[in-house]
């Protein structure tokens, strides 16, 4: 793995071969977070330099970074795994990060009030299958997390149901890998 463009283009991530499901982790490939980018920026104009980015079930944090490397502003890392922390500070070290970053041992389904400002873009890759990232997003959205517009990119391994206050921006999938984009609605 390894970060795909912006100004820490090229740096390598911790390796974790094709990931550890005892831990949930399985890190979204360089391929599938290129498009991913590209989407966002090029075909719908998402905004990414100075946005605040939070990155829901963050395992390595390839998302987050990938971010960061691009403009954003701040980065907060939400994980409860021991595994994925150690590798994501792991990462954010190797990215000299530590002034611009945040990582909160916390549960995704279960975040609680946010005390600062709210998130421009979410990203949210859940362990497949369990309805994690519906009740993630629900939590993000009662604990006040995002701004109006917010942007949410959710990876799952099927179409996930459209919830209420967001519009479908686009949704493409990539082997077992099903990529939706939402925007809040005010």
């Amino acid at each position: 793995m390894r970060i795909i463009g912006g100004k820490l283009r090229g740096l390598k991530l911790a390796d974790i071969g094709a990931g550890d499901p005892a831990a949930h982790l399985r890190p979204t490939t360089d391929r599938v977070r290129e498009t991913m980018f590209n989407l966002l920026i090029n075909s719908l104009g998402i905004g990414i330099d100075g946005a605040r980015v939070l990155d829901l079930f963050a395992g390595t944090g390839a998302l987050g970074l990938e971010a960061l490397s691009r403009g954003a502003a701040r980065v907060a890392f939400v994980d409860d795994g021991a595994a994925a922390r150690a590798l994501l500070r792991t990462n954010i070290e190797k990215a000299r990060a530590m002034s611009t970053t945040d990582v909160w041992r916390r549960d995704a389904t279960r975040l609680g009030p946010n005390r600062g400002p709210g998130y421009d873009l979410i990203f949210m890759d859940p362990p497949y299958g369990k309805s994690l990232g519906e009740a993630a997003l629900q939590s993000a959205l009662d604990g006040g997390w995002l701004t109006e517009q917010a942007v949410v990119v959710w990876e799952e391994s099927a179409p996930p149901a459209l919830p209420a206050g967001f519009d479908l921006l686009d949704q493409r999938r990539y082997g077992d890998t099903v990529v939706t984009i939402l925007q809040h609605r005010a």
